[in-house]
C-alpha cells in the first residue's frame, strides 16, 4: 500500500506542472500526449456481431494504469465513445494489464499498459460508413513520476458490407 500513497503524492505534486504549462511554461522532456492513437478503417460484415480493434500506443518511457488498477487511488484508463445511427455497440474489450513495480518499493505491483495495446469494440452494425467519436482518459507515469490525467480524442472508422 506504501507504493500507491507515493502514486497519489506524486500525482498531487504533478498538478502544479499543469499551472505552469497553461501560462506557456513548457516541459520540453514530457511529451504533449503520452498514447497515441491513429484511426485505422476497418470492414465488418453488415447485421452481423462483429470486433471492430481500436489500436493504442503508450511512448517509450512511459506506463499508463490498467482500465482496472489495483487501487482506487490511482486513474483506470477509461475509453467513452458516443453512440452513432446504425451501430449497436456491446461493452468495451480491455486487455489484461502487466505487472509493474518501482524500484524504491518492488514488493508492491501495479497494473498498467506499456508499449501497444488494444481495446476491442463488439458491434452490429447495419450496411455503409460508420464513424464513432469518443475519448480516451488516462493517467500517465513514467519510472519517478505520475502526471495529471489527460483525455485523448478518438474517431473510430468502419465499414459494415
Amino acid at each position: 500500500m506504501k507504493l500507491f500513497a507515493v502514486c497519489a503524492v506524486l500525482a498531487a505534486l504533478a498538478v502544479p506542472m499543469v499551472r505552469a504549462q497553461d501560462v506557456g511554461f513548457e516541459n520540453p522532456s514530457k511529451p504533449k500526449t503520452y498514447i497515441v492513437y491513429a484511426a485505422e478503417p476497418q470492414t465488418i460484415a453488415a447485421g452481423k456481431k462483429a470486433v471492430v480493434e481500436l489500436h493504442f500506443k503508450v511512448q517509450d518511457g512511459f506506463h499508463v494504469n490498467s482500465h482496472t488498477p489495483k487501487s482506487e487511488l490511482l486513474i483506470p484508463t477509461n475509453l467513452k465513445l458516443d453512440a452513432a445511427d446504425g451501430v449497436k455497440a456491446a461493452a468495451l474489450e480491455y486487455p489484461a494489464g502487466t505487472a509493474y513495480s518501482f524500484s524504491f518499493e518492488p514488493n508492491e505491483k501495479l497494473d498498467v499498459y506499456q508499449g501497444a495495446f488494444t481495446v476491442k469494440l463488439p458491434v452490429v452494425a447495419t450496411a455503409g460508413e460508420h464513424r464513432l467519436n469518443g475519448t480516451l482518459r488516462y493517467q500517465a507515469c513514467d519510472h519517478a513520476a505520475c502526471y495529471p490525467p489527460k483525455t485523448l480524442p478518438v474517431e473510430v472508422l468502419f465499414t459494415a458490407k
